[in-house]
């Protein structure tokens, strides 16, 4: 069995920066990632909001120079899915399909899924059009016209953002009201650029190299239409992947784990980063801070009793 200090489950922004601070620390550290390293900023054609590039970079060239980073620093990290956590007051024990792994601390940096479509089209064309974050992607459809599909909140302002790049918006909805908080249904209507397709599906996205098109279906009547746009925006809910930690640790009514503002957990030894936290904005930035807050919560607890 391997025997670490502090095990990192989740190779993204927040993990990788928890890596390299524990790292610094002297703290033994093990990494494991079931994906690709970089996390869901690995699908950002463009990422122009973090800071230091200020001409953009692609979310895989960040996600690599994350990687590096940790590698200089020693972290070790390993391609694997963790399958199995127990929890016991001597620590922690991971499974994984190969072996048994012990830490004294975890942090948890295992992200969210962003709730696919399962539409024809939708894999395919990721990158290419398809996209499930405007504040990363909004700005390359300047002049455009986009779709988003949703009706919640995250919906609704992230129409309200690609109004402000986009030439037209639609919102796709499959009912005849928005799920949205009333104040951003009200800025919604007003704002002329954002057409409503009500009581509505996307049953297949279109295009070769890119986006062109959607198919449409009127939920009600069950005609089908075509959407012209260069691209479409899936905002219909995140799945945090927090499926090993029910009952070990305080999840909130939305699936994200409760941390106070220094990461740690309702868990001692436990410390949460990254967009499976309640309250994360998701976004890069974020993730960077609360994986290095969670890498300084780790030492206190191993080697200042905190």
């Amino acid at each position: 069995m391997q025997q670490h200090e502090v095990v990192i489950i989740g190779g993204g922004p927040a993990g990788l920066t928890a890596g390299i601070y524990t790292s610094r620390y002297g703290l033994d550290t093990l990494l494991l990632e079931r994906g690709l390293y970089g996390g869901q900023i690995v699908n950002a054609r463009l990422v122009d909001n973090y800071p230091g590039f200020p001409d953009g970079v692609s979310g895989m060239d960040l996600g690599q120079l994350f990687y590096n980073q940790a590698l200089k620093f020693g972290l070790k990290m390993e391609t694997v899915d963790v399958t199995g956590f127990i929890a016991s007051d001597r620590g922690f024990i991971l499974k994984t399909e190969d072996e048994e792994i012990s830490a004294r601390a975890v942090i948890i940096a295992t992200g969210a899924d962003y709730q696919k479509l399962n539409v024809d089209g939708e894999s395919r064309l990721t990158g290419r059009g398809v996209s499930y974050c405007a504040t990363c992607d909004g700005f390359l459809f300047r002049g455009k016209d986009v779709a988003v599909v949703g009706g919640g909140d995250t919906a609704a302002t992230d129409a309200l953002e690609l109004s402000e790049h986009a030439a037209a918006v639609y919102l796709i909805h499959r009912r005849n009201q928005l799920r949205a908080a009333e104040i951003n249904q009200r800025h919604v209507f007003a704002q002329p650029k954002i057409q409503m397709v009500w009581d509505s599906v996307v049953e297949k996205i279109e295009g070769q190299d890119k986006v062109t098109n959607l198919k449409v279906k009127n939920v009600k009547s069950g005609d089908s239409s075509s959407l012209n746009v260069d691209g479409v925006f899936v905002a219909i809910g995140l799945l945090p992947n927090n499926g090993l930690f029910k009952g070990i640790v305080d999840i909130d009514a939305a699936g994200n784990i409760v941390t106070d503002d220094m990461m740690r957990t309702s868990r001692p030894g436990i410390f949460a980063a990254g967009d499976i936290r309640r309250n994360s904005p998701r976004q890069v930035s974020a993730a960077v801070g609360d994986g290095a807050t969670a890498a300084k919560s780790v030492f206190s607890f191993l080697r200042e009793g905190a």
